[in-house]
């Protein structure tokens, strides 16, 4: 097929089985580093600059060898003399993170042959539209710092230090935003005599039970004619709270119109760890899962029985 003692690709077998990093439909990532350190014995001592023009000079070397060969496939497989088959170098890239299909992170350092420093993500759990603000560019932040080369013990730091964070700020950046649609659905029949809360039907989503707690709150405390409720089709917030009086475990809210004494109950009882727990904590241990780090450490004392 190809030309062996023009470059060894064999190589790449034998120091890393998993060479083929990654396919996608008509794209394929390899994992270059074994072959050019074959053919470069001082590769590792070069510059990265230096590490990204040998890896685009072989990747453009394979192109031409590869679409060279497509005459002979299309002749031998498909008995034909013309084709359209052509291989293309389209990027190289000096650190990747592939999770699944379509879900990656890719640090490139060339793309078509022109130099660039480009983050491209895709399909990753922190970049839907439920995820809020504030974790989304917190995990963005550690995932490009990764592709950067931070260490696991750098990470694990950040981590820390930003979920102690989350102590001093306001309800309103730790909330999950959503749509809510179905409230009518899940009710299953509206407060009775000397009932604060609407009773709802088994399996109503989280999202429908923290805005008719929030509208029955309203309803309690008689705020339901100076602000808005909570109707079919807005976008809230919500978040988790600990225990307090009244057994609420949810709590929707609306930015544009939070009423002073709601939001001083949601902001005595807001659930902060949950918070985290809730839309960081699952992500984070897949991603060290992935990463091979073994399991997600949030001791915040675990460093010091290594301190002497």
């Amino acid at each position: 097929m190809v030309n062996q003692e023009q470059i060894p690709w064999w190589i790449c077998k034998e120091d890393d089985k998993n060479f083929c990093t990654y396919v996608d439909t008509d794209s394929n990532y390899f994992h270059a580093e074994p072959l050019l350190k074959h053919l470069y014995p001082n590769f590792s001592e070069m510059s990265e600059e230096e590490q990204d023009d040998l890896l685009e000079k072989m990747a453009l070397k394979y192109q031409d060898l590869i679409t060279e060969y497509y005459d002979t496939l299309a002749e031998e497989a498909f008995n034909i003399n013309k084709h359209r088959l052509e291989m293309k170098t389209e990027c190289t890239i000096r650190s990747g993170f592939f999770s699944g299909k379509r879900r990656y992170a890719q640090y490139i350092t060339k793309k078509e042959g022109m130099k660039v420093e480009d983050i491209d993500v895709k399909g990753l759990d922190f970049m839907k539209s439920n995820f809020p603000p504030l974790f989304k560019k917190f995990f963005n932040g550690i995932l490009n710092k990764i592709l950067f080369g931070a260490t696991r013990s750098e990470i694990d730091q950040e981590i820390l230090e930003f979920k102690n964070s989350l102590n001093e700020l306001p309800l309103e950046l730790l909330g999950k935003p959503t749509g809510v649609k179905d409230i009518k659905k899940y009710v299953e029949r509206p407060p009775g005599a000397g009932n604060i809360f609407t009773v709802l039907k088994t399996g109503a989503p989280v999202n429908v039970k923290a805005a008719v707690r929030y509208n029955d709150f309203l309803r309690f405390k008689g705020l339901d004619k100076k602000h808005s409720q909570i109707v079919q089709g807005d976008k809230i917030k919500w978040v988790y709270l600990k225990d307090n009086p009244y057994k609420i475990d949810t709590m929707g809210f609306l930015d544009f119109d939070f009423p002073e004494g709601i939001r001083t109950f949601v902001e005595t009882y807001i659930d902060r760890n949950k918070a985290f727990d809730s839309i960081l904590k699952n992500k984070l241990e897949t991603f060290y899962k992935d990463l091979s780090w073994g399991s997600l450490t949030l001791n915040t004392h675990v460093n010091n029985f290594f301190s002497f």
